[in-house]
C-alpha cells in the first residue's frame, strides 16, 4: 500500500484487535487535531513556491549562472550547487532534480565534467534544503511526534548553514580537481560565454509561457525573503505566514479570478497528496498513543537497553538515522521507529524536539536509499546505474551526516549526554 492507506488502515485493524475498537476514532481525531496545523502549513507552502516557479521567480538565476560558468569546471559545480539549492527550497526534489538536468547537465557534458559530480552535488544541496519546515522529512518529524515544525527548524539553522557551506566547499574542490584533470582555462571576462532565451529557460522550469510575471520579479523576490525572514524570527505561526504569502503572491500576480485557479489547480496535486498523508500519521500516532502501543514499545526497549546509554539516546538516534535513512523508506523511519525512540528518549529526559532533529542527521545518506524512487528518476536522467552512484557517492553522504551530527552537538541542538 502506499502511506496514506497504510497509516490509515493498518492502526484501523489493530486498534481493533486490541480491543480498543469504540475508542479508535476519538483517538484518530486527537491525533489528526494534533498535525492539522502542519497540514495547513505544507498545503500552503507547496502552493506558495509552486506559483513562485510558475511567476518565474527563479528563472534569472538560471541564466545568471550559466553566463557565469563559462568554460570553469569550478564555477560549473558551484552554481549547480547554487541552482539545486534556491531551486530546492520547494521541497520537491523532482522539480529540483529535472530543472538541473534541463539547465547544468548540458554544461557538465560540453565541458566533460563527470555526471558522478552532478549527482553528489544535486543531491546534496537538495537534502540540506529539504530540512525546511515544508520539507518531507521535517514534516513527518513534527507529524509523528505532534510538535511544532518551527521548533524543529529554527535551532537547525546552524546546522544546515554548515552543512550547506560544506557542500559548496565539496563542489568547489570537485570543480577544482575536474578542471585540473580536464586541463580546462577559466574564460576571461571578455570570452563569450553560453546564454539562454526566455522560451528556453521557461521549457527548463516546464513552465506554462502564459503564468510568467517578468515584470513582478522584483515584488516576487522581495516577497519571498520577507516570508523566509519572518519564518526564522516566528513573526506569527508558519501556517498562517504561508496562508498570508500565497494569497499575496496570488492577488499580485493573478489579479484575474480565472488565472488564480488556474494556479491553484496546477499545484493542487501536489498539495493534496502531501497534506494527506501527513493527516494520515496523525491518525496512525494518535492510535499509537491511544492504544498505549508506543508507551509499550518504550518499555520494552528501556528494559534491553543499558542504562549508561540511554543519556546518550540524542546521539544514538542520530547515528542510527544514518543505516535507518538507508534501509528504510521515510514513512516507515520517521512513522513507526521515531516516535519509539522518543518516548524512550524522554524517560532520560531528552525532548521530542531534540530527537526528532537528531533524526534529520541522516538524511544524507537517504538520498542514495534503493527505496526512494527519486533516485532512480535521477539515475535515469544522467544515464548511470544506482550501485555506482552508491559506491562513488557513500563516502561523500557519510561524511555530510558526521559533519551534521558534529555540527548539531556544537550548536547544542541535539544533546552529547542528559
Amino acid at each position: 500500500m502506499t502511506a496514506v492507506p497504510a497509516l490509515v488502515f493498518v492502526p484501523l485493524l489493530f486498534s481493533f484487535l486490541a480491543g480498543s475498537g469504540a475508542e479508535t476514532g476519538t483517538m484518530m481525531m486527537v491525533g489528526v487535531t494534533k498535525v492539522a496545523a502542519t497540514a495547513v502549513m505544507l498545503i500552503f507552502a507547496i502552493l506558495y513556491f509552486g506559483i513562485m516557479i510558475d511567476a518565474g521567480l527563479f528563472q534569472p538565476l538560471v541564466s545568471r549562472i550559466i553566463a557565469w560558468v563559462g568554460n570553469d569546471p569550478a564555477r560549473a559545480t558551484v552554481g549547480h550547487a547554487t541552482l539545486a539549492s534556491a531551486v530546492g527550497l520547494d521541497g520537491d526534489g523532482t522539480t529540483t532534480a529535472l530543472v538541473g538536468v534541463s539547465s547544468m547537465l548540458p554544461v557538465y557534458r560540453r565541458l566533460g565534467i563527470d555526471v558522478m559530480i552532478f549527482a553528489v552535488i544535486g543531491s546534496l544541496s537538495f537534502i540540506i534544503m529539504n530540512m525546511s519546515p515544508w520539507g518531507g522529512p521535517a514534516a513527518r518529524v513534527a507529524a509523528s511526534l505532534h510538535v511544532d515544525p518551527s521548533s524543529l527548524f529554527i535551532p537547525m539553522l546552524p546546522v544546515a548553514a554548515t552543512g550547506l557551506a560544506s557542500v559548496f566547499l565539496l563542489a568547489w574542490w570537485m570543480g577544482r580537481r575536474e578542471r585540473k584533470r580536464l586541463g580546462a582555462v577559466v574564460a576571461s571576462a571578455g570570452s563569450p560565454t553560453e546564454t539562454l532565451d526566455a522560451d528556453r529557460i521557461a521549457g527548463i522550469f516546464q513552465a506554462d509561457p502564459s503564468a510568467l510575471r517578468p515584470r513582478l520579479i522584483w515584488f516576487n523576490l522581495a516577497l519571498t525573503l520577507a516570508l523566509m525572514t519572518m519564518v526564522i524570527i516566528r513573526f506569527a505561526p508558519l501556517p498562517v505566514l504561508f496562508m498570508g504569502g500565497l494569497a499575496a503572491a496570488l492577488v499580485v500576480n493573478y489579479p484575474k479570478l480565472a488565472d488564480q485557479r488556474s494556479r491553484l489547480t496546477a499545484h493542487a496535486g501536489n498539495a493534496l497528496s502531501v497534506g494527506v498523508m501527513v493527516l494520515a500519521a496523525g491518525a496512525f500516532t494518535g492510535v499509537m498513543s491511544g492504544t498505549g502501543m508506543i508507551d509499550a514499545m518504550a518499555e520494552a526497549i528501556l528494559d534491553i537497553l543499558p542504562p549508561a546509554f540511554g543519556p546518550y539516546l540524542g546521539v544514538i538516534t542520530a547515528l542510527l538515522s544514518i543505516l535507518m535513512n538507508f534501509f528504510l523508506s521515510s514513512d516507515a523511519f520517521y512513522f513507526g521507529v521515531v516516535p519509539v525512540l522518543a518516548e524512550t528518549a524522554n524517560h532520560y529526559g531528552i525532548s521530542a524536539e531534540e530527537i526528532g532533529r537528531a533524526s534529520l542527521l541522516g538524511q544524507p545518506m537517504h538520498s542514495l536509499s534503493p527505496l526512494v524512487a527519486a533516485v532512480y528518476l535521477k539515475c535515469a536522467l544522467l544515464g548511470i546505474e544506482l550501485g555506482d552512484l552508491q559506491r562513488y557517492a557513500w563516502k561523500y553522504c557519510l561524511a555530510l551526516c558526521f559533519i551534521l551530527i558534529a555540527a548539531a552537538l556544537l550548536f547544542g541542538v541535539v544533546p552529547l549526554a542528559r
